[in-house]
């Protein structure tokens, strides 16, 4: 019952104290707590779940059954799937890190891009989705992200997709169908890491990732010659304290 949207969570499906714009369109059976925001020309499915304190800015638009937990901010013309799950103080559609120079000024770039999260996607609690400048920072159906998770602009994840906490995905990089990433993984900005892949913990990514990959360690490379390096370090040490 935690997760259903028909579980009887509110008193009311619309908590008096929530401010929704008159523009905006709600789906029927939807539930939405105290203190929501939403905003003009949003657009709720049906029965989708909004947890107190959720802000849904304008333009947005919400698929069917998603679940949406408190604390959670969707920036404004942000596209949401079906049968999502977002857990707290996720933040999706703030502008992404962009900077130029100017006058040895640091100037931020206007982000026009979007978000686009499609069906089935599970995004774990304080993960930030940061929106594409000019191209739409997209995650496809059925990925799976745990907590405290960075996706930079203009970023592309293919479909059934699993990315473990703290990893970092610099920008207008593609990942490709059924990569799995390891907790605590860095990833460079405009590479492509090709589908079927595996990256362990705490591995860089610097280089673009061929197919049905498996690498670790920093910079990352096949996990083979990662451990014959770390077998040979090992032995170069003992013969070290050998001669000592």
């Amino acid at each position: 019952e935690l997760f259903n949207p028909k579980a009887p969570v509110f008193d009311t499906d619309i908590h008096p104290t929530a401010v929704i714009h008159e523009t905006a369109k709600i789906g029927a059976g939807c539930k939405i707590g105290p203190n929501c925001y939403v905003g003009k020309h949003v657009e709720l499915g049906s029965e989708v779940l909004l947890y107190p304190n959720v802000c849904v800015f304008d333009e947005t638009s919400i698929g069917n059954n998603t679940i949406v937990w408190s604390g959670t901010v969707i920036r404004e013309r942000c596209i949401i799937g079906s049968h999502c799950i977002f857990h707290t103080n996720v933040s999706i559609g703030a502008d992404g890190f962009g900077l130029v120079k100017e006058s040895k000024k640091n100037k931020s770039i206007p982000h026009l891009g979007n978000v686009i999260i499609k069906d089935d996607v599970f995004i774990g609690a304080n993960c930030c989705i940061d929106r594409g400048t000019i191209n739409d920072t997209i995650i496809s159906e059925n990925c799976r992200l745990d907590n405290l998770i960075q996706v930079g602009h203009n970023v592309q994840i293919g479909r059934g997709c699993i990315l473990a906490a703290q990893v970092g995905i610099a920008g207008s990089t593609i990942i490709k169908n059924n990569v799995t990433i390891a907790g605590q993984v860095g990833i460079i900005d405009h590479i492509v890491i090709e589908e079927n892949s595996i990256i362990a913990a705490k591995s860089l990514v610097c280089n673009s990732v061929d197919k049905g990959s498996f690498l670790s360690g920093n910079p990352a490379q096949p996990h083979r010659d990662f451990l014959r390096q770390q077998i040979l370090l090992r032995s170069l040490d003992k013969d070290n304290k050998d001669r000592q």
